[in-house]
């Protein structure tokens, strides 16, 4: 177990270790036993956590404000709109200032091009630490409730599960990239075979791909891109499908649906989950978009373990929040 990360901020996956994500699981379940045994575990009694929106939440916002009253603490929503942000304060100010006030500072900023770079100016002129509840680049958080649900369900050993990363088609809006970024660059490291699987527009960031490959060589395990959705599909112990904009491809919101909608028939569905393996579970970080990304057939049904992996959101969080803010 790590016990080095007090004042450690989370924006990037591999800003921890592998060793650190396992003290970080190990500490998640922990807290969730005691939360499901009423066992009091108020470790950051009379800490204040900033939340700062520039995108909207359903999940994050929730699962970050009940982790903390958890643990003793105090959540403060801070929607960017309500705040002085457009009139001057930069991100120094909001470090410093945020640093000085709160206890921790957690962004969530999806702009394209924008949101990475903020929480790490943030993060320069913070005395706090500062977590990421969502960027353009990267979901930390979601990717450790998934890989904790993952482990509930096919167990501590993952060396050669294959999990699927596949593009699925969606009518709401184009949504950011971080999700399967985050997920190639943790995964391998756990011992999973990655196959992402996107149609030839949706590609993902090179840097975070040449990443992928170097984790997946250093844990020996396998990384590979298909074009085929069905393709991915085949024999995976993890379904892993959700949409993303085309943002490597165009960053015009008309052109990026023109292009989406040539892809409606990427809808994860009984049929194609038959060509997973007979246990495979299917995963959504959602909101997803019923009958047009995913049937309700899929999503509500024995494979599905969609709401587990929301919960775990919560112990995830609840784990980094105290061996961060204590």
């Amino acid at each position: 177990m790590q016990t080095d990360l007090r004042n450690r901020d989370l924006i990037g996956d591999l800003d921890f270790s592998k060793e650190e994500v396992e003290t970080v699981l190990d500490v998640a379940f922990d807290l969730k036993r005691k939360r499901a045994l009423g066992e009091p575990h108020a470790y950051l009694r009379d800490k204040v956590l900033a939340m700062l929106f520039f995108f909207s939440s359903t999940r994050t916002r929730g699962s970050f404000e009940a982790g903390m009253a958890q643990l003793g603490g105090h959540a403060a929503f801070i929607e960017s709109r309500t705040t002085q942000i457009s009139h001057g304060d930069t991100e120094k100010e909001m470090g410093e200032i945020f640093g000085r006030y709160f206890d921790g500072i957690a962004i969530r900023h999806v702009e394209w091009g924008v949101g990475n770079r903020y929480l790490n100016f943030v993060a320069e002129a913070s005395r706090v630490p500062v977590l990421n509840m969502q960027c353009d680049i990267y979901h930390p958080f979601q990717c450790l409730a998934d890989l904790m649900t993952i482990i509930e369900k096919k167990g501590r050993d993952l060396r050669r599960r294959k999990i699927v990363v596949s593009w699925a088609y969606a009518a709401s809006y184009l949504k950011p990239i971080s999700v399967p970024q985050s997920l190639i660059l943790q995964m391998p490291r756990f011992g999973m075979d990655v196959v992402l699987s996107h149609p030839p527009e949706f590609k993902l960031m090179p840097e975070i791909m040449d990443q992928a490959r170097e984790q997946a060589r250093k844990y020996k395990t396998s990384f590979e891109v298909v074009h085929d959705m069905e393709e991915g599909f085949k024999d995976a112990d993890v379904v892993y499908a959700k949409s993303w904009g085309p943002l490597l491809t165009t960053t015009d919101a008309t052109e990026g649906k023109r292009i989406q909608d040539q892809y409606k028939d990427w809808i994860t569905d009984a049929r194609k989950m038959a060509l997973a393996k007979d246990d495979a579970i299917y995963m959504h970080p959602l909101p997803a978009d019923r009958d047009i990304e995913v049937t309700s057939e899929v999503m509500d049904g024995p494979n599905s373990v969609v709401f587990d992996q929301a919960e775990n959101r919560l112990h995830a969080q609840k784990a980094v929040m105290a061996l961060t803010m204590r």
